[in-house]
This record gives structure tokens, C-alpha cells and sequence, in this order.
């Protein structure tokens, strides 16, 4: 571990006794890969039986990964962190609808956000997911080149003009908008409609910043054509950085649908490709902004190397770090302190649209094991110190 990262007086300080205690439990339970499991499927099945469980929910593990059930919900927690120089993105986190309500639903709290946000320097961003905006297989039809009926073509152009208007939103308000990624059977078409927003929006400065999952090996190459067009034709470039979210899926359908499975080989691969696309990126500062969204020490004291090297203001709007709320905290709190541009991404919503969000987070904490043991580790740490 790197020791700028290890003070866990610092990385907890803002962590009552009650909730370090919670923190340390709870990764302790997501240790246990059948632990999570059976875990998931019973809380599942509680929520589709309406049995009373979303107040033992929200007391444990809902109010470890979120911010609150609304955007009011979650400002205690926004001031809490802005104390200690970490900002706040609010991300709206329902998950898995389908219908043209819960998209525009999703595009309103967007607008809602970047409103909230113009005038709180403690949010520097809004944020949504494309599969927020619009079906899963619509986009998929859209990246494959199918030929839309008419009533998937008007469907695909009120997705179109979500991003707009939510683009706009953020352009007249000066609010940079975060883009996530999400499936490679559904990113190209989302990548086609960031860069559209990005030629729009992106003339001075990034407003518009879409997302690479770097488990892809195809991202670098991606990433040069963008800039090559962003050089011709006159914008910006805005990209939040992470290694990715969906490999498992992602190898499953490869072999299923028989094509080149698109991630990296190995662990080791996706680290370098990482790191690779970074420096790539901080090399043309000039043009493009980075958001380093990561959980991993190395990238996270790469990128604050390439600024002090560089010579760079710590708060330089152009380069960001930025963890998960209830991860990281070594991370983000000992950065922070240092005066760097550091976020907690802030999921919100009702408990049981966030349910999908949560269950996720604890199987990504279960398979990359090495992120669970060192939250352990620094919560033991931290036990021991308090008690001392």
C-alpha cells in the first residue's frame, strides 16, 4: 500500500464510532461470496413479497452506499464530506426500468441536479446512465445497425432528446455532466450520442464527459479517433476513467453470441490499459479532462504524480480523482486532505429501485477480493486506534 493512503485517522474522521463498527460488518459479511449470494436472493425475494425489510435495509447496508432516498435526503452527508474538502455527485440509482415514465423521471432529477448543483461548489458534476434515458435493447438495436420501425426510430429520437436537453441544461448552467458506460452490446450507440452532445457543448471546455471502461481493450484505440475528430472539428473532450463493471456478463455473452470477448485477458492487462490511457490523456491535458475513477492505490498515486510533476494546481479543474461513497475512504479522505479535486459518487433513491445498485456493489466487492481485504484491513486499523 502506498503511505500517503494509510491514515485512517484521516480516511475515517468523518465515520462516527457506530459507523466504523457498521462498515467493518458489513465487509465482513461481503467476504463470504455465499454469504452475498443467498443474501441477495433473500432480500429479493422480501422486497417482491412486500415483507417489511426495507427499514433493516436502509439502517445497514443502504445507508453505507448512499446518500438518502432523496436529493434532500443526501445534503447532511454532502456537507459532511465538503467539510473535508471531498465533493459529492449525486447519481440517481434506480435501476432496471423500462418504461418512457421512469426515463423521463430520470431526465427531470437530472435537470433537477445540475440546477441544485450551479450553486453548490460541494457538487462539481450531475451524472446519469444512458440505460436511464432508454431501453437496453433499443440501444443495442442502435449499435448493431438494425433498421428501426417507426415507432423504434420515434422511441430512439425522445432518447436523443433527453441527452440534449439535459446537455443543454448543463451547458447553460455551467455544470459538467458525467455519462456513464455501461454494456459493450449497448456502448456504441451511447458513445455516438455522447460525442454528438460533445461537438455541441464542448466547444471551450469539457461540459459533456462520456465514460471508458478499461477492462475493453479497444477503449485506447477508441480514444485516439475522438481526439483526432476532437482536433478537427473544434471540442473538448471530458472522460471518466474506470476499469469496468460488467465482466462477467460481458465473457457470457461473448460466448453465447459467438464473438471476440471484448475485455482483457487478464487483471494485469486491464491495469496497464488503465494506466496507459491516463498518461495518454494527462499527455493532451490541453484538449481533454480526466476523471480518474478508480479504486485502485496505484492509478490514484499515478495520477497525483503526473499533476505534481507537471507542475499543475491541485484543484485544476481538468483533473479529477473520484471513488464510490462507503469505498475508498483511505483514498479519497487522505487526497482531499491534501487539497486535491476529489468526489464520492452518491447513489440516491428509494430502497427498492436502489436494491439492483446495491446488490451489484456487494458482488463486485465479493469477486475482487483484494478491495475487500483492504477495507478490512484499514477498519481493523482504525478499531484499534480509536480504542487506544
Amino acid at each position: 500500500m502506498y503511505e500517503i493512503f494509510q491514515n485512517t485517522e484521516v480516511a475515517f474522521a468523518v465515520k462516527t464510532d457506530a459507523e466504523v463498527e457498521r462498515a467493518y460488518y458489513l465487509f465482513r459479511i461481503i467476504q463470504s461470496q455465499p454469504m452475498v449470494k443467498i443474501g441477495s436472493k433473500l432480500t429479493q425475494f422480501a422486497l417482491a413479497a412486500h415483507l417489511p425489510v426495507e427499514g433493516l435495509i436502509r439502517t445497514t447496508v443502504f445507508n453505507h452506499f448512499c446518500g438518502g432516498v432523496t436529493e434532500e435526503d443526501c445534503m447532511p452527508v454532502i456537507d459532511k464530506l465538503y467539510a473535508k474538502n471531498v465533493h459529492s455527485i449525486l447519481d440517481y440509482s434506480a435501476e432496471g426500468k423500462e418504461e418512457e415514465e421512469a426515463f423521463e423521471k430520470a431526465a427531470k432529477i437530472t435537470i433537477n441536479i445540475i440546477n441544485f448543483a450551479k450553486e453548490k461548489s460541494s457538487m462539481p458534476f450531475a451524472v446519469f446512465k444512458p440505460t436511464g434515458f432508454g431501453r437496453l435493447e433499443l440501444y443495442e438495436k442502435v449499435t448493431e445497425g438494425h433498421v428501426l420501425t417507426e415507432d423504434e426510430q420515434a422511441e430512439w429520437d425522445r432518447v436523443i432528446e433527453r441527452y440534449n436537453r439535459v446537455a443543454k441544461a448543463a451547458f447553460d448552467n455551467d455544470v459538467p455532466l458525467l455519462i456513464d458506460a455501461e454494456d459493450f452490446s449497448m456502448q456504441k450507440a451511447a458513445d455516438d450520442l455522447i460525442e454528438s452532445m460533445m461537438v455541441l457543448y464542448n466547444k471551450e471546455k469539457a461540459i459533456v464527459w462520456g465514460t471508458l471502461q478499461l477492462y475493453r481493450y479497444d477503449r485506447m484505440d477508441y480514444l485516439k479517433g475522438l481526439h483526432q475528430r476532437a482536433i478537427e472539428q473544434g471540442f473538448y473532450i471530458g472522460m471518466k476513467l474506470v476499469r469496468g463493471a460488467y465482466m462477467e456478463i460481458e465473457r457470457e455473452r461473448a460466448a453465447k453470441m459467438g464473438y471476440p470477448d471484448p475485455i482483457c485477458a487478464t487483471k494485469a492487462d486491464t491495469d496497464a490499459n488503465y494506466n496507459a490511457v491516463l498518461k495518454y490523456m494527462f499527455e493532451n491535458i490541453d484538449r481533454m479532462s480526466v476523471y480518474n475513477g478508480t479504486h485502485n492505490e496505484e492509478s490514484s498515486f499515478l495520477f497525483k504524480e503526473m499533476i505534481d510533476n507537471a507542475g499543475m494546481a491541485k484543484n485544476d479543474k481538468r483533473a479529477w480523482f473520484g471513488q464510490l461513497y462507503g469505498m475508498s475512504d483511505n483514498i479519497t479522505f487522505n487526497l482531499g486532505a491534501l487539497g486535491y479535486n476529489v468526489t464520492k459518487y452518491l447513489p440516491f433513491g428509494p430502497v427498492r429501485d436502489v436494491m439492483p445498485y446495491l446488490i451489484r456493489r456487494a458482488d463486485e466487492n465479493t469477486s475482487v477480493g483484494d478491495q475487500t481485504n483492504r477495507e478490512l484491513e484499514l477498519l481493523r486499523k482504525e478499531r484499534i486506534r480509536r480504542k487506544l
